[in-house]
């Protein structure tokens, strides 16, 4: 008995000098994940992170007690269940990310696993001896005699994703040298500084946060203005919304102000504007110009100046 509750403690310890090290965690699941691999695991990130394992009991028991002074650790309850363990670390979760995911072997078929993915049986010659057609036969495997062997004659769907794999199945996909499934760690959840979320997260660039943070902005923006109620985003909006009814008043009224006074003149005086707009264009043409002769000239001059070295 004594033996157990120094274990127990010893873990308790263990788990929470971690939680205190590190600030993210990811949550990974490990079925089907041989020895060798969870070894391969960790020697690959050494320096970078650490895995722990433990019965799922003892790790809630453990975090229950670690709640009353760390309150986000209850964040981590939900996901510690079914076959599952921790690596933490404080590098880049994307980095770790792919490390944990690296290593990944290939697994042959067994009867009564479930399917992660379509596995099929791909056409082509399969080198057996006619005698086993019926077997082909028996799981819908479209075959032909080819040269005295078995030719599948077009892929098949043998096993669909999620479906559990027969013992016929199995057989012949053993048979014919296939492994269909590989097997490794997997991330169930990231915890990150107090907060829990999928690995997809890590995927989102730069570029989609922004944008959606623009969004958010707008939509906080427009909700504001529709309620009458200041916010940061809405301030700017509403004071040239307040500007342009003032000078909608001043133009209307004998209300003005220095500024407003060439925009009332181009209100009252059109034509004048409107006029001396060709002339300013003109006088801009015929400057350009100008300067294009008094170039040319220069250019001239130079040329000669140049050419009476030689003369």
């Amino acid at each position: 008995m004594g033996g157990k509750s120094g274990n127990k403690a010893g873990y308790f310890d263990k788990l929470k000098g971690l939680l205190e090290e590190y600030h993210s965690i990811f949550i990974v699941s490990v079925d089907n994940v041989s020895s060798q691999q969870m070894h391969e695991i960790r020697q690959a990130l050494r320096g970078t992170g650490v895995v722990l394992m433990g019965k799922n009991t003892m790790v809630r028991r453990a975090l229950k007690t670690f709640i009353a002074d760390a309150p986000e650790y209850e964040r981590l309850l939900p996901f510690v269940k079914g076959n599952i363990g921790f690596v933490f670390t404080n590098g880049d979760l994307k980095e770790v990310r792919d490390k944990i995911l690296a290593n990944k072997v290939a697994a042959p078929a067994r009867a009564g696993a479930i399917a992660p993915v379509d596995v099929w049986v791909p056409a082509g010659n399969t080198g057996m001896e006619p005698g086993k057609t019926s077997f082909f036969q028996a799981l819908g495997v479209p075959t032909k005699i080819a040269r005295g062997t078995i030719e599948i004659t077009s892929d098949l769907k043998l096993v669909e994703a999620g479906a559990k794999v027969g013992p016929s199945e199995a057989t012949l996909l053993n048979m014919l040298n296939i492994s269909p499934f590989t097997y490794g760690m997997g991330i169930a959840q990231v915890y990150d500084h107090g907060n829990t979320f999928p690995a997809s997260v890590l995927d989102v660039g730069e570029e989609q946060l922004l944008k959606s943070f623009s969004s958010a902005i707008n939509t906080v923006a427009a909700i504001s203005l529709a309620l009458n109620f200041p916010t940061l985003p809405s301030v700017i909006h509403s004071v040239v919304n307040a500007y342009k009814k003032v000078l909608a008043i001043a133009v209307e009224t004998e209300y003005s102000w220095p500024e407003i006074e060439e925009l009332k003149d181009r209100i009252a005086n059109p034509e004048a504007y409107a006029a001396a707009a060709p002339v300013a264009q003109a006088a801009a043409t015929e400057t350009k110009v100008e300067e294009k002769k008094e170039e040319s000239e220069k250019e001239d001059s130079e040329d000669e100046g140049f050419g009476g070295l030689f003369d």
